[in-house]
């Protein structure tokens, strides 16, 4: 049947055969006896008869004076009947019992999987040798998202056939633009890429937290399919984050977008610095450059950097707030094992601090663009007394001693951004948990108060306290891991606790269905859950929550009567909750 398949032509190829066979070699007409045979040829395929372009081929066959009854014949011993063969296969299995719906899905999937094996891009193009607008199947298969996925999947496959490219344009058109926003053919086009970014750009704007990563994740992949579409949407991303309304949004987008090239082993510097306003400040721009391309500190930029930002005209703070720079400067500071020269140190305290706490005022009654340093030496002072601390290679008493110390230092994020990445350190170290004698280490005792002061540090925390839940602590003995286990589930409680809510419940709710986590751990999280919350409840909060209350192999153990606050839950959301 695939080879039958294969053997057809399209009306487009059709049409060019027949210019063929109408013109000999340099132009010359050729015979009607020809012509016949041409289309004799083409009379001799399986179920001709059903191809779009039959008629054409049957008024070229007469006009040379062909046979009619031999075309009679022809076409009716090879018409097989597929097409119609199908339709009455689809309806003995509805007889059968099967619904309209699994039907259609079965053969939509085989027509799927045929087309994707068989799908020949020149024949494809032939479609555009005939003058006028697209055919209609055309137009009217876009219609479909079944048949939409399967021209995204060939666009991916082959991007440079034209009928596919067309096709991408003619979806766009019909305005189903936001499902082609991975499409990387799709960024060979600038009404369609224009129209995708808009689209992506909204999307992210409107996003919540929890779904903003996947969606970012997919833009930046179209917007890196190349040179020309990277500097294309930065631009104009960089037009739209001068706005005062959402500017500070699309902002950020720019930034993850950055991060993803420079992850995928792109060298995005130039374009990075250009769009910062390197050529109004070469010199801030020659020293970041090297650094920022080699994604590595050097004492001497660093010292031209801190000769430029600690005079009386300092460049523009924006140049520092890069966020791949910001990253080098926390890894040099606070990553155990780092080596930075003590003479260069207090350079490297200066930078980031002056990153963190340095800003423009353009206040009415004050010069625009003044800046206020106001904040700058507590912040930096506050940097030293944590990398000091933390990196001084005290023991866990003398941290503990400290703690007042570092808890009045964490009230600047930036501080916090440093202890954070101190203890992501520390903590993965494969005998960490082997030496710990406490119940609650001091180092994620740190991440409590990090999580109470500064919300939007709450998803790096959480990814690192996931990445120590699941964890194999093999030379720990099992009860060991499981009250280790329970100390992390009471850190995630902590985390719901100040808001972040669904993120927590989404992964434990992840854990249940894997089926790979101790029931008692789950347990033991719902019922901590259990004793902090009280109604009025979100709709997101109940659709993750309430599964996991009424599963009796986790809670039967805990429920005792009707007041229980197990029972006391289930009544709450039956009472006040509306499915959706």
């Amino acid at each position: 049947m695939e080879d039958e398949f294969v053997a057809r032509s399209w009306e487009g190829a059709t049409d060019a055969v027949s210019m063929i066979e109408e013109l000999g070699e340099g132009g010359e007409e050729i015979s009607p006896l020809e012509v016949q045979q041409g289309c004799l040829t083409q009379f001799a395929t399986t179920d001709f008869i059903m191809e779009p372009g039959i008629f054409s081929t049957l008024k070229r066959y007469f006009q040379a004076g062909g046979n009619p009854e031999q075309v009679i014949e022809m076409l009716s011993e090879n018409y097989q009947a597929m097409a119609q063969m199908a339709n009455l296969m689809a309806e003995w299995l509805i007889l059968a019992g099967a619904s309209i719906n699994e039907v259609q899905a079965m053969v939509e999937n085989h027509l799927k999987s045929v087309i994707l094996k068989t799908f020949d891009p020149k024949k494809a193009d032939t479609i555009f040798n005939e003058e006028g607008d697209a055919p209609s199947w055309l137009t009217d298969l876009i219609e479909h998202s079944t048949w939409r996925s399967v021209v995204y999947k060939l666009a991916e496959e082959f991007p440079d056939c034209l009928m596919l490219n067309f096709t991408i344009k003619l979806i766009s058109d019909a305005g189903f633009q936001g499902e082609i926003r991975s499409i990387s053919t799709a960024a060979q086009q600038i009404e369609v890429f224009s129209r995708i970014l808009k689209t992506s750009t909204s999307a992210y704007l409107q996003a919540t937290d929890d779904t903003r990563g996947t969606t970012v994740r997919e833009f930046a992949k179209m917007v890196c399919h190349g040179q020309h579409t990277y500097l294309y949407a930065q631009v104009m991303l960089q037009i739209l984050a001068q706005e005062q309304k959402g500017g500070a949004n699309v902002k950020r987008l720019q930034q993850e977008i950055t991060r993803y090239a420079i992850s995928s082993g792109y060298n995005v510097t130039p374009i990075q610095l250009a769009l910062s306003g390197a050529n109004a400040n070469p010199r801030t721009a020659m020293a970041l450059a090297p650094m920022l391309t080699r994604n590595a500190l050097n004492p001497a930029d660093i010292t031209l950097l801190y000769k430029l930002y600690s005079s009386s005209e300092p460049p523009p703070s924006e140049f520092l707030r890069i966020p791949q720079f910001l990253e080098l400067l926390i890894d040099a500071l606070f990553k155990p094992g780092g080596k930075v020269n003590p003479e260069h140190k207090i350079k490297y305290f200066y930078l980031l601090a002056h990153t963190a706490s340095v800003y423009e005022i353009p206040k009415k009654g004050k010069k625009p663009g003044q800046v206020c340093r106001d904040d700058l030496k507590q912040t930096q002072q506050a940097i030293e007394k944590v990398h000091s601390i933390c990196l001084g290679g005290r023991s866990v008493m003398e941290l503990t001693a400290e703690i007042q110390t570092i808890y009045s230092c964490l009230r600047f994020p930036v501080v916090s951004v440093g202890v954070v990445r101190w203890v992501d350190c520390v903590v993965k170290e494969a005998t960490f948990f082997k030496l710990c004698t406490e119940t609650t280490p001091i180092h994620l005792a740190l991440l409590d108060e990090v999580v109470t002061l500064h919300p939007l540090l709450h998803s790096p925390i959480l990814q690192l306290i996931i990445e120590l839940f699941e964890s194999e602590q093999t030379d720990l003995e099992i009860l060991v891991q499981l009250e280790m286990r329970k100390m992390l589930l009471d850190r995630m409680v902590n985390l719901l606790s100040r808001g972040c809510v669904i993120p927590v419940l989404s992964y434990i709710k992840s854990c249940c269905k894997k089926d790979d986590t101790d029931i008692s751990l789950i347990r033991y999280f719902v019922r901590e859950v259990l004793e902090i919350v009280a109604a009025p409840y979100s709709l997101d909060f109940i659709k993750l929550f309430l599964p996991l209350v009424e599963n009796e192999e986790i809670t039967g153990t805990i429920r005792s009567n009707d007041n229980d606050l197990v029972s006391q839950f289930i009544g709450q959301c039956q009472e006040h909750f509306i499915g959706p």
